[in-house]
C-alpha cells in the first residue's frame, strides 16, 4: 500500500535537517509529493498507486501537499538533501520556479515524453512546460478559466453574451440594483486567483506582462485598461470587501451576483454534486439543477486591444527532481499517464482536462474517456450527461489554445517568482478597495514586477 503522509508532519520532519538515502541510487522505493491533496482525490491516487506498486515492485511514498506550501517545502527539502522523487500536479508558475532552483531532472522528463510519444501531447501544453527543447515537466492535464453568467436574467435584460469587455462590463453595470450585484469577482491580495482572473481580463484586451523585448509592460495603455475593467466590475459592480474564491462563489450560487470569473473546477459545483457548496439560490431549494441550465459559460474573453478572444488556463505537469531514482521515477510518471491516466484525470475531469489526448495507437482514447467521465463529489454522473456538447468541446479546444503571460516571451521564470510575491493581486486589491486609482495600480505592480525581475539577474 502507498504510504500517506500530512504536509505539516513533513515539514516539521525537513526543518530536523535530518538527512535521507540519495534518491538516485536504486533501492526500488521513491517518495511522490501531490498537490492533489483532497482526500477524495488522495484516495484515488493511492488505488492508482497500489496498481503501479503491484505490477513493478516498487514501494512509493504518497505525500499530499498543500500547493501554497510547496515552494517552502521544496526548498526546505532540498537543503536538507531530502527532495521527494516526483511531484504531481505541479502549476506551470511553481514549475518554473525549481527550475530556476535547478531542481529539476529535465533530461527524464523530456525521455519520458519522447517515449510516451510528443505527438499525443497538446503543443501548447508541452510548449508552456518547455525552455525551448528543455522539458521542465511532464505536461498532465490542465483547467480554464470561465466567465459563468445568468443566461436567463441577461435573457430577459436583452443582453448580449458577455463574451467581450464591453458586453461584460454592460452586463455587470445593468444586473446591478435590485439587492443583487452585477459581478463577483477575486480581489484577495494574499490569493493568486486574484491575479489569475486579472490575467485572464488582461490578455483579452492585450495587455501582457511583459514586452517583446522583455522589459516589464503593466503599465502600458492596454494594461492600465485592462485595471480599469477589472476596477470597474470588482469595486463599482461587486460585492464590498475583500472577494475570495470562496466568497465569489457564494455570491454567484446564492444568487446575489449575475456574473462569476472562475475556474472550470466549478463545474461539478454548479450542477448540484456537492454537498459542502450547493447552489442556495431561491429556485434552487427544490431543483438542484436550475442553476447549471439557467447559467451560460464563456471560455474565451475578447478586449479593445487584444487580436481576438483569448483563453486563460492552467497547465500542471508532473516534475521529476534532480537527485530523483530516474529509472523508477521515469516508470511511475509513464504508469501516472498511461495505465493511470483514466483515474488521474477521472477524480476530478471539469478541472483535469487531460493535455494528452490518447496513445499513438489511438490518438483519441483519453479526450473521448473525459468527456464520459463522471463529475462530482458527493453525487457523481457523467459530464456529458450534465452539459452539453458544445461546451466540452470548448473546454477540449481550449487547452490547445490558452495564453499565459510571459511564458512565451522567455519569462517564465518571472512567472514563477510573482506566484510568491504577488504584486499583481496586491496592486488590485489596493485599487478595488479604493486605495489607488486604476493607473497607479498600474504604475505599482509595473514597479514591483521590474523589482522582482531585476533581483533575477
Amino acid at each position: 500500500m502507498a504510504t500517506v503522509a500530512l504536509s505539516a508532519a513533513l515539514c516539521a520532519v525537513l526543518l530536523t535537517g535530518c538527512g535521507g538515502v540519495t534518491r538516485n541510487t536504486s533501492d526500488g522505493r521513491i517518495t511522490v509529493w501531490s498537490l492533489e491533496n483532497l482526500p477524495d482525490r488522495m484516495a484515488t491516487t493511492e488505488e492508482i498507486v497500489d496498481r503501479f506498486e503491484e505490477r513493478t515492485g516498487i514501494e512509493v511514498e504518497l505525500v499530499g501537499v498543500a500547493e501554497n506550501q510547496l515552494p517552502q517545502l521544496v526548498m526546505s527539502a532540498a537543503a536538507a538533501g531530502e527532495l521527494p522523487d516526483v511531484v504531481g500536479a505541479v502549476p506551470l508558475g511553481l514549475l518554473w520556479q525549481m527550475y530556476a532552483n535547478e531542481l529539476l531532472d529535465t533530461g527524464t522528463a523530456s525521455d519520458i515524453v519522447t517515449g510516451l510519444g510528443t505527438d499525443t501531447f497538446t503543443d501548447n501544453a508541452l510548449a508552456l512546460a518547455s525552455d525551448g527543447e528543455r522539458r521542465l515537466g511532464v505536461p498532465s492535464d490542465a483547467w480554464l478559466q470561465l466567465l459563468v453568467h445568468r443566461a436567463d436574467r441577461l435573457e430577459e435584460a436583452g443582453l448580449p453574451t458577455p463574451d467581450t469587455h464591453r458586453n461584460l462590463l454592460r452586463a455587470a453595470r445593468e444586473l446591478d440594483g435590485d439587492g443583487r450585484v452585477g459581478a463577483s469577482l477575486a480581489t484577495d491580495p494574499g490569493d493568486i486567483a486574484t491575479q489569475q482572473g486579472f490575467e485572464s481580463l488582461a490578455l483579452a484586451g492585450g495587455c501582457d506582462m511583459v514586452r517583446a523585448d522583455g522589459e516589464v509592460a503593466l503599465d502600458s495603455p492596454a494594461c492600465r485598461r485592462a485595471f480599469e475593467v477589472y476596477d470597474t466590475l470588482a469595486r463599482e459592480h461587486g460585492a464590498p470587501g475583500t472577494q475570495t474564491v470562496d466568497s465569489t462563489r457564494a455570491g454567484y450560487f446564492s444568487g446575489s451576483s449575475s456574473l462569476l470569473l472562475w475556474s472550470s473546477f466549478i463545474l461539478d459545483e454548479l450542477a448540484g454534486l456537492r454537498a459542502d457548496a450547493l447552489p442556495g439560490c431561491r429556485e434552487c431549494a427544490d431543483d438542484r439543477g436550475f442553476l447549471a441550465r439557467n447559467s451560460g459559460i464563456v471560455t474565451s474573453l475578447e478586449g479593445p486591444g487584444g487580436t481576438g478572444p483569448t483563453q486563460f488556463g492552467e497547465v500542471t505537469s508532473w516534475a521529476v527532481t534532480e537527485h530523483a531514482e530516474t529509472e523508477a521515477a521515469r516508470a511511475f510518471v509513464e504508469h501516472m499517464m498511461g495505465d493511470g491516466y483514466r483515474d488521474w484525470f477521472g477524480m476530478a475531469p471539469e478541472g483535469k482536462i487531460p493535455v494528452r489526448a490518447g496513445t499513438p495507437g489511438d490518438p483519441e482514447e483519453y479526450l473521448r474517456a473525459w468527456r464520459s467521465s463522471e463529475i462530482g463529489v458527493d453525487r457523481r454522473r457523467p459530464m456529458d450527461e450534465t452539459y452539453p456538447p458544445e461546451l466540452l468541446d470548448r473546454l477540449a479546444r481550449g487547452v490547445t489554445e490558452m495564453s499565459r503571460w510571459g511564458i512565451g516571451r522567455g519569462q517564465g521564470t518571472l512567472v514563477g517568482a510573482m506566484g510568491g510575491e504577488l504584486p499583481v493581486p496586491k496592486a488590485v486589491s489596493a485599487m478595488t478597495s479604493g486605495q489607488l486609482t486604476p493607473e497607479e495600480a498600474a504604475e505599482e505592480a509595473a514597479e514591483e514586477v521590474a523589482a522582482l525581475r531585476a533581483s533575477l539577474r
